[in-house]
């Protein structure tokens, strides 16, 4: 009786939370539609300009919930920063990239994936923008709900696509270009996964496989934050601050280069400083972690308020333009008031309804430590750099999940090689003292990883055991070693969520412009 009470009222407190959430979440759309109504004053179609607020700020409350997890959630996740730390840290840096760097113009055709000289007027062009925004909203709420990190950009994307072909049919679309996005499914998340893979192997290599963690640590975090400190300052000048101050690659690089230069001497002595109080085990390597962590956990929410705010603020600041100027535009003037709208929505909806997703990123797929979070933060930007020199599409969001799984994949993989290493060296002992097995055992789980090497070929030549293993038997074994560090129903779940965004939100997006071209015709 006393359980079912205290489930019951944690029901009740659930049911209490969603409802105050939702609560503040519609006061600040009816906010933002109160500060309309002082902005629309005698503007003809003014009304248009008050709905299409109204969603803008919906739009940048679903940014919010779902995108920006992906900057922080391995952070939190690896226990760098608690999850109130995130949320303001997120916050903050978030508003100051859209604030500071988001720019004063923006591309209405997001990516140019339809063209905006087969749109009829612009009174077409303003429905298309406001059933794209929507769309894009209200596909971004239903992946939140289920809990699923998908890409802003595409859901955008979507949403104009569908908008746009139900506005001037097939031919509007650029289907070149939409191309490019389907296949950023596949290279955002394999180069994500990669690339943080291939951070983490080597830190394995070079810091936790040796016997003395200390002294490695103190050799090799300093080049490995100076690299950290190279590829997020590049970051920032190209990405972050590209709506303000356009480089091009090889500049953005000369300047991360040489602030990472500067990091890795002031950086040095600060690590053999801090490393003579650390334990030789995972835990004090880990440590050394925590404030590179946080810091590219920063510096990720600035460059995304100033490029992801465009997806909230974008079709909003062309309706803007078109109701003022009564023409279809390309290109469109961002107002400081649209910029607050976007900004104070990406806040809004990340501390109402963040946290979910922020504890699917950061430890719901796979466990994550502060060297693990390190490398999928190192994998972000470094992907986004080599994308962006060769012209590849590629999202975010799919970087950060794919350095997830990337991580959590290559665990597996070594833990897995490491129990068949150990089983191949008791079956190589078959009929020897346990004793003697262990002691050996021992030896070889102290060795370093070239040690290992050297005993394993010495073994391998020795004589093996007469017993003879079927293949039966051996895959019994591979199912005892076998350990999933990788929650595969998250995968498949998240995987299907990305593959659907583009044709979920330009359907929604399309039903949509019939449904408010069919109210303005009545």
């Amino acid at each position: 009786m006393q359980n079912e009470i205290t489930i019951l009222s944690k029901q009740r407190r659930r049911r209490l939370d969603q409802i105050v959430r939702l609560s503040m979440a519609v006061l600040f759309v009816l906010a933002v539609m109160v500060f309309m109504f002082t902005k629309i004053g005698d503007v003809s179609n003014g009304y248009f300009l008050l709905v299409a607020g109204m969603v803008g700020a919906y739009m940048a409350i679903n940014i919010g919930a779902n995108d920006v997890a992906n900057n922080v959630g391995a952070t939190v996740g690896s226990g760098a920063i608690t999850l109130g730390g995130a949320l303001i840290l997120a916050g903050l840096f978030e508003a100051a990239g859209a604030l500071l760097a988001g720019g004063d113009v923006v591309g209405t055709i997001k990516k140019g994936i339809i063209d905006p000289a087969l749109i009829e007027d612009a009174d077409t062009f303003i429905w298309l923008m406001m059933a794209a925004l929507l769309a894009a909203a209200l596909w971004l709420n239903l992946a939140t709900a289920f809990g699923a990190p998908v890409s802003t950009t595409h859901s955008i994307v979507g949403g104009v696509l569908g908008a746009g072909m139900a506005a001037g049919g097939l031919e509007i679309a650029n289907w070149n270009t939409m191309g490019q996005i389907a296949a950023s499914w596949i290279i955002s998340p394999v180069m994500g996964g990669l690339i943080a893979a291939l951070f983490l192997y080597v830190i394995k290599r070079q810091i936790t496989y040796k016997k003395d963690m200390v002294a490695a640590t103190r050799k090799v975090v300093p080049f490995l934050v100076a690299i950290m400190a190279t590829a997020f300052s590049a970051y920032l000048v190209k990405k972050g601050l590209g709506k303000i101050w356009k480089v091009n690659l090889p500049l953005a690089l000369a300047i991360g280069i040489g602030i990472g230069v500067g990091v890795y001497v002031v950086v040095k002595p600060i690590i053999a400083r801090v490393s003579e109080s650390l334990t030789n085990d995972k835990v004090g390597v880990n440590s050394v972690f925590t404030v590179p962590l946080i810091c590219s956990a920063a510096l990720l929410c600035f460059a995304h308020g100033a490029n992801d705010v465009a997806n909230a603020v974008g079709p909003l600041a062309a309706i803007n333009d078109s109701i003022l100027h009564g023409n279809v535009v390309s290109k469109a003037t961002i107002p400081l008031w649209v910029m607050l709208v976007g900004a104070l929505g990406i806040v809004v909806g990340l501390l109402l309804y963040g946290p979910r997703l922020i504890k699917t990123v950061g430890s719901e797929i796979t466990e994550l430590d502060k060297m693990r979070a390190f490398c999928i933060a190192m994998a972000a930007a470094i992907t986004v750099l080599i994308a962006s020199q060769f012209g590849l599409p590629v999202s975010s969001t799919h970087i950060a999940v794919g350095g997830v799984f990337g991580v959590g994949f290559l665990r597996e993989y070594l833990k897995v090689s490491y129990a068949r290493v150990i089983h191949e060296i008791e079956e190589h002992h078959v009929g020897v003292d346990q004793k003697e097995i262990d002691v050996y055992l021992h030896k070889f789980e102290d060795a370093s990883i070239v040690d290992k090497g050297r005993m394993l070929k010495e073994l391998k030549k020795s004589r093996k055991s007469d017993i003879a293993i079927t293949k039966r038997e051996r895959k019994d074994l591979k199912k005892v070693y076998k350990q999933e560090l990788v929650r595969r129903s998250l995968l498949f779940k998240i995987i299907a969520a990305w593959i659907i965004t583009v044709p979920i939100a330009a359907t929604i997006a399309a039903m949509l412009y019939f449904m408010l071209r069919g109210m303005l015709l009545v």
